[in-house]
């Protein structure tokens, strides 16, 4: 096997293991191992990893609170001709962790970004979760606070697509009970926590019972977690055979967006509900 070699001048996005360090990519090694700096989220935390692969590079912090300060200082060093290594603390960095300020700047400044793909948590839960994949949305972390949280969540009742959701383990039970309260407590909901670790669960149930499941045992509420939830369907009984009708001809002459909206608007019908009822039966 040829040895990957990285490019002067270069800033590498890397993603790195979520948990078991076997899930780490030999493209990743040899890019953290050439670069002449690792940006790290955590130092102390990357050290840990880099250390397993017998990697003795440069590090430098670069998180949330000091990201735009760094970035110039980055760009420089890429003008100068070095490479730089962005890391998270663990999975693909940007992915709700640090690291867009500095990825732009250096769009920006025409300098070259390259990704190395890896372990992203959020789709790493979705290909086992047994929801549809075809479309999703991607919500990153819920907000802490009940009244954010609510709000968040009351928006997103009607959404068709599956979505997925960062959360804090130690206030899961809290935010199930705000899904019941915001979309029902038959809302089909899936949790994945400690994936790729060794306590790995993954769990699905209606809100209700994923409620009832959790307050049984404390344990469910610890570790990395991610949070989906099924879409909202089409309560295709609901519509009116005429509106289904003319749905169907608009289909004919529109995209599909602009078809429900039509037929939303003439039917007095949510466009939601007609947007989900075209991708039920287009997988039918």
């Amino acid at each position: 096997m040829n040895q990957y070699m990285v490019e002067a001048g270069t800033l590498y996005v890397v993603a790195t293991p979520i948990g078991n360090l076997l899930d780490i990519t030999q493209r990743a090694i040899e890019v953290l191992a050439q670069v002449d700096v690792v940006a790290c989220e955590d130092t102390r935390h990357s050290a840990r990893l880099l250390q397993h692969f017998s990697i003795s590079n440069r590090t430098i912090s670069l998180h949330d609170h000091n990201e735009r300060q760094r970035q110039e200082q980055i760009s420089n060093w890429l003008k100068e001709g070095q490479s730089v290594a962005l890391v998270s603390d663990a999975g693909t960095p940007l992915i709700s962790d640090p690291g867009f300020h500095l990825v732009r700047h250096c769009r920006q400044q025409n300098l070259n970004v390259v990704p190395v793909p890896g372990a992203c948590a959020a789709i790493a839960a979705l290909c086992v979760a047994g929801l549809p994949t075809d479309r999703f949305t991607f919500e990153g972390f819920l907000p802490s606070k009940q009244g954010a949280r609510l709000s968040v969540l009351e928006a997103l009742k009607d959404e068709p697509r599956t979505m997925v959701f960062y959360d804090a383990p130690r206030r899961i039970i809290d935010t199930v009970e705000d899904i019941i309260s915001a979309m029902g407590e038959d809302r089909y909901v899936v949790i994945a926590r400690e994936i790729t670790k060794t306590f790995e669960t993954i769990h699905d149930a209606t809100a209700s019972e994923l409620l009832a499941w959790l307050q049984q045992d404390a344990n469910q509420e610890k570790g990395e977690l991610v949070l989906m939830i099924e879409g909202k369907t089409a309560v295709i009984d609901d519509i009116p055979p005429i509106a289904k009708k003319t749905l169907n001809l608009l289909l004919k002459e529109m995209k599909p967006k602009k078809a429900c909206a039509v037929t939303a608007e003439i039917f007095g019908l949510k466009k939601n509900d007609l947007y989900a009822l075209t991708l039920a039966e287009k997988q039918d």
